[in-house]
Formats: C-alpha cells, sequence, structure tokens
C-alpha cells in the first residue's frame, strides 16, 4: 500500500495511471461498439477517455525541461550512437510537449485561434520521430549484444574438434538460429526486452494518425493499455529501465 501511495504521489506516475485508463476505456468501447445495447457505455467510455487525455496534458505541463535536462546529459554518453539517438529522441520529445502545452491552451480556450488540426500533427510527427530515434537505439544495444554472444560461442568452439564446430554452427546460421539467439538476449536483458515492446506499441498511434499504416482503435488501445504497464512497471521497479 506505501508502495502505492508513493508511486501515485509522483506526477509521472499518476500520468500512466491516467494512459493506463485512457487506452483501457478506448480498448473496451472499441470492443463492446457492435451491441446497439451499449450506446451508452460506449458513449460513457468515450467520454472517460477524453478526460483522461486531457488530465495527461496536464501532468506533462513543464515536461519540455524535463526532455531538454535530459537532452543535455545525453549528449555526455561515451558512445557515439545512443548519444546521437538519445539526444535527437530527447529533444523532439521536447517539440511534442511543447506542441502539446500549445494544445492544451486551445481545449482550456486561452488561445482560441490555435490551428488545433497542425499542431496535432507536428505533435504525432515529433513523437513519431522520437521513437525512431528509441528503437534505433533498441536495435544498438542488441546488436552489440548479439556480436558479444556470437564472439563468446566462437571462444568455445575453440577447443573443439571441427565435428563439433561444424554442428555447432550450423546452429546459429539462417533465421531460425538468428531469432532463437535474439530470443536468449531479450530474455536475460529484461529491461531492453521492456523498452523494445514499450516503443514497438507506442507506434501503433502515429502511424495510424499520420497514414502510414493504418489500424483500428482496438489495436490502439491494445498496444497503448500494454506500453502503459510496462510503463507503470519500469516507474515502480526503476531496475527493470534501460539505463542510458
Amino acid at each position: 500500500m506505501q508502495g502505492f501511495v508513493e508511486f501515485t504521489n509522483r506526477s509521472q506516475g499518476r500520468e500512466r495511471l491516467f494512459r493506463a485508463t485512457q487506452y483501457t476505456c478506448m480498448l473496451l468501447s472499441y470492443v463492446i461498439e457492435r451491441n446497439a445495447d451499449n450506446e451508452k457505455l460506449v458513449l460513457k467510455l468515450r467520454q472517460l477517455e477524453s478526460s483522461m487525455s486531457s488530465g495527461r496534458k496536464m501532468f506533462r505541463l513543464g515536461n519540455v525541461v524535463h526532455a531538454l535536462v535530459a537532452a543535455r546529459k545525453t549528449t555526455e554518453l561515451p558512445e557515439v550512437l545512443p548519444r546521437i539517438c538519445l539526444t535527437a529522441s530527447n529533444l523532439t520529445r521536447a517539440l511534442y510537449f511543447f506542441c502539446d502545452t500549445v494544445l492544451w491552451l486551445k481545449s482550456v480556450g486561452l488561445q482560441s485561434d490555435i490551428n488545433k488540426a497542425k499542431w496535432q500533427n507536428w505533435a504525432t510527427k515529433c513523437y513519431y520521430f522520437s521513437l525512431l530515434m528509441n528503437l534505433a537505439r533498441d536495435w544498438y544495444e542488441v546488436s552489440w549484444r548479439l556480436e558479444q554472444a556470437v564472439q563468446e560461442e566462437k571462444m568455445k568452439n575453440c577447443c573443439w574438434d571441427k565435428q563439433n564446430q561444424e554442428l555447432n554452427s550450423s546452429k546459429w546460421n539462417g533465421l531460425h538460429g538468428f531469432l532463437f539467439l535474439l530470443f536468449q538476449i531479450l530474455r536475460s536483458h529484461p529491461p531492453l526486452l521492456l523498452d523494445v515492446v514499450k516503443n514497438l506499441c507506442d507506434l501503433s498511434g502515429p502511424l495510424d494518425t499520420l497514414g502510414i499504416y493504418k489500424t483500428n482503435p482496438g489495436v490502439i488501445g491494445f498496444c497503448g493499455l500494454l506500453s502503459s504497464l510496462v510503463g507503470i512497471l519500469t516507474l515502480a521497479s526503476p531496475h527493470l529501465k534501460l539505463k542510458e
């Protein structure tokens, strides 16, 4: 109970809970909307979804500064590719949060002359690019671990006879060998696995909004809920968050 209180006392924790509720409502309304008897329930779910979205914008106010501070920190990373990917991701996240703040001003009526569609499009593009940079960083983490695993396997084989080496090398050749090794790496590195899952799930929204790959509210709701649960897990258990 104390852990839950500490979690909800943080604005990030409340935002994650609101996000999970928002996408749960989206998923449920998509599932039950085909039944005409559930029309009132669907309407209530969509109203709750809209309220959760507005509440999240409140919690994200000020995140522009957080993203800029994170970008400054990532410029000091020793490795080039993670430094470029994470800095670009944080900078575009800062732009996304700026657009989000402008949209919040529009939603509360403080700036009624704002072009909502234009700012939403900019926000989605910034969010999409940030996710791509995060996935590029994830692939870098996976690729060097793959290379490390192959090198370790070669070292183990150096004392084997030729026949055993051929049998063992055939195990790693081809798609099945690659997928097996990838599975082993992700299983042995939970923070990396969770980060990959979260970033892939988050892609469903901007891909649909930008018209790159159209899905439906059910898929977006499910992916958003799964991503939110991962976010809650990594926030509640920091050791499961991928280190920068």
